[in-house]
């Protein structure tokens, strides 16, 4: 009932609304008027006849005829009567069956139901809103940054320019606004004075219009955009972009520094300020077919394996683990300690060079990423790709098809240690997973993702590590929105940061069970201004203090669902 009244008197409120429930309670008094006079009608036509009936009699025939349910129980006998009975049916589809329902929708339903898609997709958000990031587009790099930010407790608005697709969003349980992307009152209706970051993932024109607009009415909101062409970097600056990044260049990257077998060394993929992360295949050490226990690294070295990849399958080690040839150990520690390490595990007399050269499949703008950033570390690659004007004399670049056998020869497929795939299509990169995998059963695959669905699908491939556009995106706009909260170590695994309050306080990580309960593991402590990294299990905790954990999205999860405040 309440909910009724509330609908009711929200009808009722503004000027276009009050005019169509006007317009409706006229057509019901006329159609009140010409039931009444028909019930007269019927009286006067009945004592014609010679009977006589109840007023009540009257309106009932009246109805019962309008409505054609004709029951047959009260009829006239006259040739002027069953005329009469004629015009009243007519008269009854006309009004009842047209015209009501055509009324009632038009004046009343559809008032009613606008008011209702209002109220799911706004043109204004609440004036106590404060701390949002506002999204200007939405796609699968949206959708998984709102989802992260939902773990971090951040509340996330997506403007949308059309009402169905609000509606549609909406409906798939995200805050939406509907509003002009390029008029200075939609922002301000988005509170963009509060908000704590604007994200900005249009095409470049689009984009450079929306931050010149946001600038308009607000000069201290962050905003961060993604540019496409090398030339659009600079004018989104101009147009005053707090943030300007070439997101496929950064995935490029990401994949390029996932390269293992061109050298010995540790390979650092990303760092928590003194904190460490790097990944080493056990081929290149002397611990392969011991346990980890057996190895005594930690004891060693104060290097933490925080980690093993298997054939593209993330694992938290054991005591017992047994480090095979194909293990990839995911390893944390500071610089001194992964430098012992690198002196503990070198195998003697083992020259420090590359096999081949690194193969990519695909030119475009990851694959281009990529080749310059093995150039930048002096790491040999062939890249493969169809279009031939990409050659430009360069001997390095292959013409041809990456799912050509011959091309792949002469790409050095045979020595290669490494592939990467970096198209865009999922489907062709699967395909060329298994392809590879078949050629090179021991070669290091790694392979960009665009859907998160078929994340698992290239792991099956043979793929030992893939990663996506989505998640390097979502890892850069967090770490600018929280700095050091997040590092993307594959599409499945992160290490992310969580601050100690009064839940975890005076408690031990023993005594958390993080790694039973979540699967999540503790590999460092930011404390007193310092970085304790791979903290002893019996370390007592304090308030606001910052736990480094590392996990993969399922134990991110259940981290988030148990301790809120990641």
């Amino acid at each position: 009932m309440k909910f009724l009244t509330a609908q009711i008197t929200a009808l009722m409120h503004g000027g276009g609304r009050q005019s169509n429930v006007k317009l409706l309670v006229r057509f019901l008094v006329l159609l009140t008027g010409v039931i009444t006079f028909y019930s007269l009608l019927f009286h006067v036509l009945m004592q014609h006849e010679g009977r006589e009936y109840s007023w009540v009699t009257g309106f009932y025939w009246t109805l019962t005829v309008m409505s054609t349910l004709g029951f047959g129980d009260i009829t006239f006998e006259s040739d002027l009567g069953r005329l009469f009975s004629i015009i009243v049916l007519l008269s009854g589809i006309i009004f009842l069956m047209v015209m009501l329902p055509f009324t009632f929708i038009r004046f009343f339903y559809a008032p009613w139901l606008e008011a209702q898609n209002q109220a799911r997709a706004p043109r204004k958000l609440p004036a106590g809103l404060r701390g949002h990031v506002v999204l200007t587009h939405f796609n699968n790099v949206a959708a998984n940054l709102i989802a992260r930010l939902d773990q971090l407790g951040v509340q996330s608005v997506v403007l949308v320019p059309d009402l169905a697709g609000a509606l549609d969003l909406f409906d798939r349980g995200l805050r939406v606004m509907v509003g002009d992307i390029n008029h200075p009152d939609t922002y301000r209706n988005l509170r963009v004075h509060d908000a704590a970051m604007v994200v900005v993932l249009n095409d470049d024109l689009a984009s450079t219009n929306i931050i010149y607009t946001v600038r308009e009415i607000c000069d201290h909101v962050v905003t961060v955009t993604n540019a496409d062409q090398d030339d659009s970097l600079d004018i989104l600056q101009l147009a005053g972009s707090t943030y300007v990044y070439q997101f496929h260049k950064l995935l490029g990257q990401a994949l390029a520094r996932r390269v293992l077998g061109v050298s010995l060394h540790a390979n650092v993929v990303g760092r928590f300020d003194d904190l460490l992360i790097a990944e080493v295949p056990a081929m290149a050490t002397t611990m392969t077919g011991q346990t980890l226990l057996e190895s005594g690294l930690r004891a060693r070295t104060g290097v933490n394996v925080i980690g093993v990849w298997e054939q593209g399958e993330f694992r938290l080690p054991t005591a017992q683990t047994r480090i095979e040839p194909s293990t990839v150990l995911v390893l944390a520690g500071s610089k001194s300690q992964l430098d012992r390490f690198e002196m503990m595990v070198r195998p003697p007399d083992v020259p420090n060079r590359q096999q081949g050269p690194v193969l990519i499949l695909g030119g475009g703008r990851v694959g281009q990423a990529v080749a310059a950033t093995l150039e930048q570390r002096g790491i040999d690659y062939r890249m493969v790709e169809k279009r031939g004007n990409l050659k430009n004399g360069n001997e390095k670049v292959i013409i041809g098809s990456a799912a050509d056998y011959d091309t792949l020869i002469a790409a050095g497929i045979e020595r290669t240690p490494s592939i990467i795939i970096t198209t865009h299509e999922d489907d062709l990169n699967v395909y060329l997973t298994i392809y590879c995998r078949r050629l090179r059963p021991d070669a290091q695959i790694i392979s960009r993702a665009s859907l998160n669905r078929n994340v698992k699908t290239l792991h099956r491939a043979g793929a030992n590590l893939v990663m996506s556009y989505s998640s390097i995106t979502t890892a850069t706009i967090v770490n600018l929105l929280r700095p050091g909260s997040l590092l993307v170590l594959s599409e499945s695994l992160s290490v992310f940061s969580a601050t100690v309050d009064q839940r975890l306080q005076g408690r031990s990580l023993v005594q958390l069970r993080l790694r039973e309960e979540t699967g999540c593991s503790v590999i460092a402590i930011k404390r007193d201004g310092a970085m304790e990294v791979n903290p002893e299990p019996a370390v007592s905790l304090r308030e606001g203090e910052e736990l480094i954990l590392v996990g993969d999205t399922e134990a991110v999860d259940r981290f988030a669902a148990r301790f809120s405040s990641t």
